[in-house]
């Protein structure tokens, strides 16, 4: 079905299908108040409450969709959007799918570095990814050699043919490749990258690979799998992402400022507390809020009540010091939902 022929009047939301972002992706969702029914086996849900089409699709291919103006608005992860080259606007972090893209290795294998990898067999689903960053290391590693040979010839030694068995990366002064093909053919690198949709883990065990690159979270998968982490390539979670061109840029707006609004609700936490005023400039250093602490005078002379937002994972450190320094009636409120401007 052609998706923006049929629902033409509506903006199309791309979202996770399933995976490690499916179930935040539709915690958010519900926060922002976007609502909709999605039947049995159908990829597309129609919301109740507001000209959106939720589209549910593989995250890899969510950047692709988006970057071609199929579809307005995704969820995916950084990672994926670094994979796919696509032309995208990326809106905001969500906060939530962080995980490591990692080089990683039999754990009693020989190899200690990356750069021992160059010219063996590397499984991965992110081709590109790993394209560039072997290409990167494979034209270090021309550099390093050139250098190497200039030394020599300039000490009066030989250095032109190297050691039997190395190998020769002149040819790696090129464009870092764009494209690579799923049979790991890539021009310009030595290093053979091979395409494995899922189960990457087990590529050594297998005997398919010489190292993997592959997303870790908690790293417990790979542990099990006999394997360590020698590099970490980048480090990834979740993204809201725009076409340059959405059908409804005032509706994006809307989406996009409550979603900000949910994330915000979820970090912070409102402090409400009670300090003589002779104590407040010390107390609104422990509390300053997003912006800036609201400040009531009470009734008691020289008392006044303060509310802050305060990030959530360490409220309570801030009440401990708070109470020290002298404040009183120490409350704290969950937030919620918010409007919040500027960065989360």
């Amino acid at each position: 079905m052609d998706l923006v022929n049929h629902l033409s009047d509506r903006l199309l939301f791309a979202v996770p299908k399933k995976g490690r972002l499916h179930e935040n992706c539709l915690d958010l969702l519900r926060g922002a108040d976007i609502q909709f029914h999605r039947h049995n086996r159908l990829d597309i849900a129609l919301c109740i409450n507001h000209r959106i089409a939720l589209v549910f699709l593989p995250a890899a291919d969510i950047p692709v969709f988006v970057g071609e103006g199929r579809v307005d608005l995704g969820i995916t992860g950084q990672d994926q959007v670094a994979e796919s080259q696509a032309g995208v606007e990326e809106l905001m972090e969500l906060g939530f799918g962080k995980c490591k893209l990692q080089v990683q290795v039999p754990e009693k294998g020989p190899i200690q570095e990356p750069k021992e990898l160059i010219g063996k067999n590397i499984v991965t689903s992110f081709t590109l990814l790993a394209s560039e960053y072997f290409a990167k290391l494979e034209a270090e590693g021309a550099r390093s050699g050139d250098d190497g040979e200039e030394r020599g010839r300039k000490e009066g030694r030989g250095g032109g043919g190297g050691r039997e068995g190395e190998l020769n990366l002149d040819v790696l002064e090129k464009t870092t490749p764009r494209a690579v093909s799923r049979t790991g053919k890539v021009d310009g690198i030595v290093t053979r990258i091979k395409y494995v949709g899922g189960s990457v883990e087990a590529a050594c065990a297998l005997g398919v690979a010489d190292g993997i690159i592959d997303l870790v979270e908690s790293g417990e998968t790979m542990k099990a799998a006999g394997l360590k982490p020698i590099a970490t390539i980048l480090t990834t979670g979740a993204v809201l992402i725009k076409s340059k061109h959405p059908s409804n840029p005032a509706l994006v707006k809307t989406i996009e400022s409550r979603i900000r609004g949910v994330i915000v609700a979820k970090k912070y936490v409102l402090c409400t507390y009670n300090i003589s005023r002779d104590k407040l400039a010390v107390a609104t250093k422990v509390t300053p809020g997003k912006r800036a602490p609201t400040i009531t005078q009470l009734e008691e002379e020289g008392w006044v009540s303060v509310s802050s937002m305060v990030d959530k994972s360490s409220i309570a450190t801030v009440m401990d010091r708070l109470e020290e320094i002298g404040a009183e009636d120490i409350l704290v409120t969950q937030i919620s939902n918010s409007r919040s401007t500027g960065g989360v």
